[in-house]
């Protein structure tokens, strides 16, 4: 683990993979004049196709920023993001909607499913939203890794805080997107159920060579993924090559300034 910060973009262990996303000198300030506070400082970071990366740091220290940027959800303020060849920082809102519904899936911590719809159809909503048939072998392969194939036909309200977040990561990989952004996707989650969704989004990309970047405050969660990305004051710190609990723990120690560390 390195905690110093770092100059040079987050290089994966894939050297010969064009990164499915990256991040250049991606700053992000709120505010103006003395009232403005800096989100991020100048982030570089890679992200290589079919890797589990998760984003950790203390509150504040720009992690969520960086995911809502590199999912073009904010405007920056300087900086590009770069989704596979297309700059997302470079486009107008109606294309980057359609390239965020096509390219993109997302997992919040608050599901964010609609409760009017069955689970199959909040599933297959991206897809009827951009007039694509659903391709039913790759719908039954999600369902069935899952674990929701017996809940299809139930609304949220019928499915207990588990399953509803299966279901929204169903939804995530409906499009075969390049990437998946989840945010805190545990959070509302007792251990155990948790602990079943980041076992599956591990499964999503070992077995279905998707792309997973994840923001947690959880350290175990965090040892889930391949790498985690440590940010503190809105900069890359150091990263975490597999991760335990234990490393990430101390990864995280290590960012406290002198005078807060007992």
């Amino acid at each position: 683990m390195t905690a110093e910060p770092t100059t040079e973009p987050l290089r994966t262990d894939r050297p010969d993979t064009t990164p499915v996303l990256r991040a250049r000198g991606l700053t992000k300030v709120h505010g103006r004049g003395d009232a403005s506070v800096t989100a991020l400082a100048g982030v570089d970071l890679d992200i290589a196709p079919g890797s589990f990366t998760a984003v950790m740091g203390p509150s504040g220290s720009g992690k969520s920023t960086l995911l809502h940027l590199l999912a073009g959800l904010d405007s920056v303020t300087s900086g590009t993001v770069h989704l596979g060849d297309d700059e997302l920082t470079a486009i107008g809102d109606k294309e980057l909607t359609l390239l965020r519904r096509d390219r993109m899936g997302f997992v919040f911590q608050s599901f964010n499913l609609l409760p009017m719809y069955t689970a199959r159809q909040n599933i297959v909503l991206p897809l009827d939203l951009a007039g694509r048939e659903v391709d039913p072998e790759w719908f039954a392969q999600l369902v069935d890794i899952l674990g929701i194939a017996d809940r299809l036909t139930h609304r949220p309200a019928e499915l207990s805080g588990g399953q509803q977040q299966r279901v929204a990561i169903a939804r995530a990989l409906i499009t075969r997107p390049d990437v998946v952004l989840a945010d805190e996707p545990t959070g509302n989650l007792d251990l155990r159920s948790g602990a079943e969704v980041l076992s599956l989004l591990r499964t999503s990309v070992r077995e279905l060579g998707r792309t997973v970047v994840m923001v947690t405050h959880d350290p175990a969660a965090a040892s889930h993924a391949e790498r985690v990305v440590l940010i503190a004051d809105g900069l890359v710190r150091g990263t975490i090559d597999r991760p335990t609990p234990t490393s990430v723990i101390a990864g995280l120690e290590a960012l406290r300034p002198d005078d807060e560390v007992a």
